[in-house]
């Protein structure tokens, strides 16, 4: 009896002693403390710890003395236990903001030396990814087409890995991957048959690899054909509130799952015509080149008989009678001119 309440009891005591790890990991993403990184689009946010009281709070320009100087720009925050790092409020004001007191400095008087709070940094995010060919260990997003059979990887880079500040694990990516099909896959089969979620990976630093999480081999469930790839980061909104790409999504990567590198076989359809070029033209001219001149002498000679037919046309119509007439009308010229004379006498 007594081993059973013993053995009872302990494993009480490891539930009271793990509770309160497992809470300490869960922390809230939305808890920010005192000079933790907070990025545009953001919302619901629970700033009461990094105001510690204060209602207001500041910033200064880069080059700005904040110990001597009042503040660019000034904030009042209402309800800090749902704050919003609202663009149109934040854009063009990235940075340290400052805990104000009732006076709007930043301690007592404005020139005091000490007293500066930072409440929090505002950033503007970037996200990018990238899609790797573990197997061959290339970099399949600058040529665009993975082989049939070989295992993927993400890359991801990114600035929201700073979300570890606030006691998480890391900044929640989602992988998104389109089948040809206009099907979402929520996870991907490896080598090993595991299916492996791609939603909220969990970034701890930048550049972050999944590792090979994608069996492309698999014909039963990722069929030939071209896949969409992008990430994004939805954390408290963001991606609702600030929908830039490159920032809170990126860019999607058109990426061909097919057994032959479409290069390749592009080249080999090339030669083929190659070949075929070159003894076309050698078969064709050889006839040509022989039968041509042969033919081509023949019509000259025939053109050059036609010119003398114009010059029997001057001779036909001179008679050989002309000259016999001529010597008639002498005679009678001569006989007229006799009886002239005659009578005359």
């Amino acid at each position: 009896m007594m081993n059973s309440m013993g053995k009872t009891c302990g494993v009480l005591v490891l539930v009271l002693l793990v509770l309160p790890l497992g809470a300490l990991a869960a922390a809230p993403i939305s808890t920010i403390s005192p000079g933790n990184t907070v990025f545009l689009g953001e919302e619901g946010l629970d700033i009461t710890a990094a105001l510690d009281g204060s209602t207001r709070i500041g910033w200064w320009a880069s080059a700005a003395d904040i110990a001597r100087s009042s503040p660019s720009n000034t904030m009042m925050v209402s309800n800090p236990s749902s704050f919003s790092v609202s663009p149109s409020e934040f854009s063009g004001y990235t940075g340290s903001w400052y805990r104000l007191n009732a006076s709007g400095f930043i301690c007592p008087s404005l020139g005091c030396s000490s007293g500066a709070k930072v409440a929090f940094i505002v950033a503007d995010p970037n996200l990018d990814i990238r899609v790797d060919d573990a197997t061959l260990g290339i970099d399949a997003s600058s040529n665009g087409w993975i082989t049939m059979g070989d295992e993927v990887s993400f890359r991801i880079m990114t600035n929201l890995d700073q979300m570890t500040q606030r006691g998480i694990s890391g900044a929640p990516v989602t992988i998104k991957v389109q089948s040809p099909d206009g099907a979402t896959y929520s996870s991907l089969i490896n080598k090993d048959g595991t299916a492996v979620p791609i939603t909220d990976i969990p970034v701890p630093y930048s550049p972050y690899s999944t590792g090979a999480i994608w069996d492309t081999g698999r014909r039963d469930a990722y069929p030939y054909g071209t896949y969409r790839i992008w990430a994004e980061c939805n954390a408290n909104s963001m991606k609702d509130n600030y929908p830039v790409s490159g920032k809170t999504y990126t860019p999607d990567w058109g990426i061909l799952d097919q057994d032959t590198n479409p290069l390749i076989s592009v080249n080999t359809h090339t030669t083929t015509p190659t070949t075929v070029a070159t003894s076309v033209p050698t078969t064709v001219k050889t006839p040509v080149a022989t039968t041509v001149p042969a033919t081509v002498t023949t019509p000259v000679v025939e053109v050059t008989t036609i010119p003398p037919t114009p010059s029997v046309v001057p001779v036909t119509p001179t008679p050989t009678k002309s000259p016999g007439f001529e010597c008639l009308l002498a005679a009678a010229s001569l006989l007229i001119a006799l009886a002239w004379s005659v009578q005359k006498d």
